[in-house]
């Protein structure tokens, strides 16, 4: 029964110390292990690891990509001396963390308040170098670029890689705004009024072409008219000289018809002549006088 107690004691005691040396590292984490303070080894890949209980101590390290986002965009001049309103994150990650751990504690926050520091300053001598195009849209991906670079060789020191630096708006100041919108909307008035100058101008110039084709059409077509009746005429007076040398006294019968018709259209019309006026002829008789 003793024997039994002491197995036991001895299986628990083992197990404990097990419990106390075993340690697993998961794929998402580093780990590094310590041994009175000082770094006896790094585990980058997961699996079951085992260290002195009692004096050597583990601490785990993220290894997934972070992202550094800044609360409120920050303020930085161009070359124009004109001040812009950046807003923009970096994507980052631990890849030696025992570097890491020397030069930052282990302390994310210090981590990022140096990367912090390190991208403003890139932004601040990039953004002074070019005009408010450029950065807005002309080398915005040739500055990222530039800066990406810049911060990933300063994050080495401290066992991090910087994988993308990434400028997410660029915008002016509201003051700064307000003036540019005013400039922009007298232009767009400027270009409107002259536009609208431009087509009065056109539309008086097509006005005045149109008149002048309508008057000479009106013309051409009076002119047209006027041969017209005058072929009708002659053409009239043809065939009345024509009719006339066939049979004069009917042609005289004829005229004399219609100057009656003439005369007395109305009945308040009154005529003064003498009884054996030749007005009268064909009235007296059908026949006139030879």
């Amino acid at each position: 029964m003793k024997n039994l107690s002491t197995v036991l004691i001895g299986l628990i005691a083992a197990l404990l110390l097990i419990s106390l040396s075993a340690f697993t590292v998961d794929q998402r984490e580093y780990a590094l292990v310590f041994r009175l303070g000082e770094i006896v080894s790094v585990k980058k890949e997961p699996g079951l690891y085992f260290k002195m209980p009692f004096v050597e101590n583990v601490r785990y390290f993220d290894k997934r990509i972070l992202t550094l986002n800044w609360v409120e965009p920050d303020r930085f001049l161009t070359s124009e001396k004109k001040n812009v309103l950046v807003d923009s994150f970096v994507k980052w990650r631990i890849v030696d963390p025992a570097k890491y751990y020397v030069s930052v504690k282990g302390d994310e926050l210090q981590a990022e308040r140096r990367l912090s520091q390190t991208v403003n300053d890139g932004l601040r001598a990039e953004f002074g170098k070019r005009t408010i195009h450029d950065v807005v849209s002309g080398e915005r991906g040739q500055i990222m670029e530039i800066l990406r670079q810049r911060a990933d060789r300063d994050a080495k020191e401290y066992g991090i890689q910087v994988l993308d630096v990434r400028l997410r708006r660029v915008d002016l100041p509201q003051e700064v705004s307000e003036s540019v919108y005013q400039r922009m909307e007298a232009e767009r008035k400027r270009v409107a009024n002259e536009l609208r100058s431009q087509g009065a101008g056109a539309a008086e110039k097509i006005r005045a072409d149109a008149d002048r084709q309508r008057e000479v059409i009106i013309a051409e077509a009076f002119r047209e008219a006027q041969r017209i009746k005058g072929e009708g005429d002659a053409k009239a007076s043809e065939i009345y000289s024509q009719a006339y040398g066939k049979n004069p006294e009917f042609y005289a019968f004829y005229r004399s018809l219609d100057a009656y018709r003439n005369s007395f259209k109305s009945k308040n019309d009154v005529m003064v002549l003498e009884p054996d006026s030749d007005f009268f002829k064909y009235l007296r008789s059908p026949s006139p006088r030879k």
